[in-house]
């Protein structure tokens, strides 16, 4: 099975609207995907769909859009998800034109930018890839998620571009006979990926927030 995701995921660019309002994921290096056990439910691209909200510090409103799930499968054992992973294909990365004021350039141009060189480089990096390592039950004593009803905690690689780190995040799981659900909404930080505009320093990057919020919304069928 291809070992593949999104961004999770996935996937996003300039900056993203953290805040206060969703989780921010606790990053750490690579890790070794988790075994593939139980049988695999393939993701149905149809009614699965990644969306990325990002702000700019010069008074630019926050910009949001969306973004296409290629393929990809989760697998369960006993009712209960034991891994799994997802491709984003970075060419369908869209911004919502509701986003865009008149002060900003059209949402087809600043499409075209984050596909750049600039950003993701999509020519070169044309998929974003997420891969399960690990799934445990969300304890809520050990920790407070901003994600009403959380159930799980997911782990799993994240690949931008060429630079793959491990992120962990609460999510809603719900194992059904015929399919799967899952939601999740949280914050990364673009730099940890060396996403950066020009130079890390440089006043252009600095306009633009580190962090990026990332949501999904992922149906797998049996």
């Amino acid at each position: 099975m291809r070992q593949t995701l999104s961004s999770f995921i996935l996937l996003l660019t300039l900056a993203a609207c953290g805040g206060p309002s969703q989780d921010h994921a606790k990053t750490e290096e690579k890790k070794e995907a988790a075994a593939t056990t139980g049988s695999a439910y393939t993701i149905d691209t149809t009614a699965t769909s990644v969306q990325w909200r990002a702000t700019h510090k010069g008074g630019f409103a926050p910009r949001f859009g969306n973004i296409k799930v290629a393929d990809g499968s989760l697998n369960i054992e006993n009712g209960t998800l034991t891994g799994g992973s997802f491709e984003v294909n970075m060419n369908t990365l869209v911004t919502d034109p509701a986003s865009v004021t008149e002060k900003d350039k059209k949402s087809t141009e600043l499409d075209k930018h984050l596909k750049s060189p600039d950003f993701f480089d999509v020519a070169k990096y044309p998929n974003a890839k997420f891969v399960i390592t690990g799934v445990a039950p969300y304890d809520s004593v050990k920790g407070k998620s901003l994600l009403a009803g959380a159930t799980h905690l997911i782990s799993g690689n994240l690949t931008l571009k060429d630079s793959t780190l491990n992120i962990t995040f609460p999510a809603q799981i719900a194992v059904n006979e015929n399919d799967v659900t899952a939601n999740a909404k949280f914050v990364i930080d673009r730099t940890a990926w060396g996403i950066n505009y020009k130079t890390e320093g440089s006043p252009e990057n600095w306009m633009i927030s580190k962090e990026i919020e990332i949501g999904f919304q992922l149906k797998a069928v049996k």
